[in-house]
């Protein structure tokens, strides 16, 4: 059953939805059918590939996985040492996760067995007390919980918790419900104010938002108590990472080069109600927002719900990419300054994307605000989807929006910047949490406020509503992303009144809305247009958005885009690459007034939209043989017919160049 929120009411609630798209069928079954095998491959050690360190880094253990064969080792069914990163469980909990996921859109029996399987080897591994980790039950038990900073404990924990709630709700698995409440009751029993517990939190945000879920599940109060309790705790304190160091009795770092990091890369530098911009490590700021926009929502928390919104504005008004991409630097993976947005040395992390979109999605079950759907979007349709190749086997880990191969190759500072999409990464966090989002993506279509249901993607679909016990089926109808087209069919048993919200995305200059054949004028608030109304059977609404091609700008203060515009058609941020265009792909300049032409060509990555345009190529003329600067030679241009390809399929083809940004005249 997909969940969906309700707030303020219990007269409306979406029952059950099953995506029927084109578009994202296909990425269900790649998740399905070639993901899903393929990474529990890769956990068993089974899969013959190459593991590719994310950037240059001896220390990133990039030999096998081992993850599985971890936890046979701390269920006491195998002999051995704990290999890879101190947070390598969470790689098999995304899975599960992911596999809970695929199940509720497509149910496979032997997959289920195999994943009781996973769950019956977690509750071998669990110690007595609901403890739930591979590495210190192996190797150092005696420093359990007593170095936060990098230990990654709870963030484990949380990822398990996420997935055994995902597992439940699909399968009505106890035990990996039950395993959950354990683990959770154990880190109860550790934190907290009262005297004797910890009085302190993870490095890496993640148990915050997992223990909000598990409340949701099972109705404890306690577990959404523990969330606010690490929240409200978090940079309270300056000194409680360093006291934890100085009083540490172990040999050697549990992540080596984190002792140096600051408090704002864990977002500790001040209590969460007094930041004020997006700061540190951007995977741990989203996952911190996604708890902190939950939690608001769950309790009524309007401080910090106002916190949320001042977090989300500094992101998206100032520190996030056109793709969606956040973080700018490779250096703690992490945000800079306002306006800092390069496009070759960035991070843009898979993870952070996708963390965007459930901070994203927490706030628009808060409130009713075209911003979070608009960037949940393209997130979705860029940065994140960019993240996989369409094999379903080869992954990114960062996303950058300006690649040239010999620079990642020579400089060391750009050696995260892939030019093809490695088998799997040494942090292999990425690949399995891009199976569990897209197998979750029923869940972020439609959002309910008191008796509206707002839409928030467009992808052909059909749901099951009760509205005040009658039942609706209501279908969305399209072939977005690439029609701009969507035709929305209510069906109620008998007449229901209630309203329903269609978003205008900030991209459609545009829109043309007609109910039951006849055009209705309507204006957006918020970004969405919500049509209130007593529905009768066999109504239908047509929403049309302006699918014409676009160029943007950025902000002048952007020193990496100034002159420069970036191609969007839909939700689409679109790219150069080499093997389309040649080389130098920097040395291209699109002229004023230059119309574009759109085309669907069948033929290319199993479909999909391409745009060109009659542009300019600089020529560089045989006297820069042999000089590096001139006062005297002129620029010289020929034209040049150019093709633009969505930003997402990118590095499908041959290693070449690629560009976001091209030179406007």
């Amino acid at each position: 059953m997909s969940q969906t929120y309700v707030k303020n009411s219990s007269s409306i609630h979406i029952q059950e939805l099953q995506i029927t798209d084109q578009f994202w069928s296909r990425y269900l079954e790649i998740v399905r059918k070639e993901m899903i095998p393929y990474q529990w491959n890769v956990l068993n050690d089974k899969a013959d590939i190459t593991i590719v360190k994310e950037r240059n880094d001896e220390t990133i253990p990039s030999e096998k996985s081992h993850a599985i064969e971890n936890f046979k080792i701390a269920a006491g069914l195998k002999e051995g040492r704990h290999y890879g990163w101190v947070f390598q469980d969470s790689d098999v909990y995304k899975w599960l996760e992911a596999v809970a996921c695929s199940l509720h859109h497509t149910y496979d029996e032997a997959l289920k067995e195999l994943a009781d399987e996973v769950i019956d080897l977690l509750e071998l591994a669990q110690e007595k007390d609901g403890y739930l980790n591979t590495y210190f039950s192996i190797e150092e038990p005696e420093r359990r919980f007593k170095m936060l900073a990098e230990s990654h404990e709870l963030y484990c924990a949380g990822h398990y918790i996420e997935a055994a709630v995902a597992y439940y709700e699909t399968t009505k698995n106890e035990k990996a419900l039950r395993v959950a409440c354990l683990l959770a009751d154990c880190i109860d029993a550790n934190f907290g104010h009262e005297s004797g517990k910890i009085k302190g939190y993870d490095g890496h945000e993640e148990i915050e938002l997992a223990l909000a879920k598990l409340h949701q599940i099972t109705g404890e109060r306690k577990y959404l108590e523990l969330s606010k309790f690490f929240l409200y705790e978090r940079g309270t304190d300056p000194t409680f990472f360093e006291r934890q160091r100085k009083e540490d009795t172990g040999k050697r770092a549990v992540i080596e080069g984190m002792s140096h990091r600051p408090l704002s890369y864990y977002q500790a530098h001040k209590p969460i109600l007094d930041q004020e911009s997006a700061e540190g490590h951007a995977v741990r700021l989203v996952y911190l927002c996604t708890a902190m926009a939950d939690v608001a929502y769950l309790s009524d928390d309007k401080e910090m719900l106002e916190a949320c919104r001042r977090l989300w504005k500094s992101i998206v008004n100032k520190r996030m990419y056109i793709t969606g991409g956040i973080g700018s630097t490779v250096d703690g993976e992490a945000f800079t300054s306002d306006y800092d947005l390069p496009n070759d040395t960035m991070y843009c992390e898979t993870c952070a994307s996708i963390g965007l979109i459930f901070f994203a999605y927490n706030m628009l079950k808060n409130e009713a605000n075209g911003s979070y759907a608009d960037t949940l979007e393209r997130a979705l349709y860029n940065s994140v989807i960019s993240g996989m190749a369409l094999d379903g086997k080869h992954f990114f880990y960062v996303n950058p929006l300006e690649v040239k191969p010999e620079n990642s190759e020579t400089d060391p500072g750009k050696s995260h910047v892939k030019v093809t999409r490695p088998e799997w990464f040494g942090c292999a966090c990425c690949p399995p949490n891009l199976a569990r989002l897209l197998t979750s993506l029923n869940k972020y279509i439609y959002t309910i406020q008191d008796d509206i249901i707002y839409t928030n993607l467009y992808l052909a679909n059909q749901t099951s509503v009760i509205v005040k016990d009658i039942h609706i089926n209501l279908r969305q109808e399209t072939n977005y992303p690439w029609d701009g087209d969507i035709k929305f069919h209510i069906q109620p048993d008998a007449p229901a009144t209630f309203g329903l919200a269609v978003r205008i995305p900030s991209w459609s200059k545009t829109f043309k809305l007609i109910l039951n054949g006849v055009e209705i004028n309507e204006t957006s608030n918020n970004g969405f247009i919500t049509i209130f109304r007593e529905w009768q059977c066999n109504d239908e609404l047509v929403l049309s958005l302006d699918m014409s091609v676009q160029e943007w700008a950025a902000n002048p203060n952007v020193r990496a885009d100034l002159n420069k515009v970036a191609i969007q058609r839909g939700p689409f941020i679109y790219c150069l690459e080499e093997v389309d265009n040649g080389e130098n792909l920097h040395l291209i300049r699109i002229p004023k007034n230059r119309p574009f032409s759109y085309r669907f060509d069948n033929t290319l990555f199993g479909g999909v939209g391409i745009i060109e345009v009659n542009a300019e190529k600089r020529l560089v003329q045989k006297e820069w043989d042999n000089q590096l600067y001139s006062m005297d030679l002129d620029e010289e241009y020929e034209d040049k017919k150019v093709t633009f390809i969505p930003y997402f399929c990118w590095a499908n083809r041959s290693p070449g160049e690629m560009l976001v940004w091209a030179a406007k005249e």
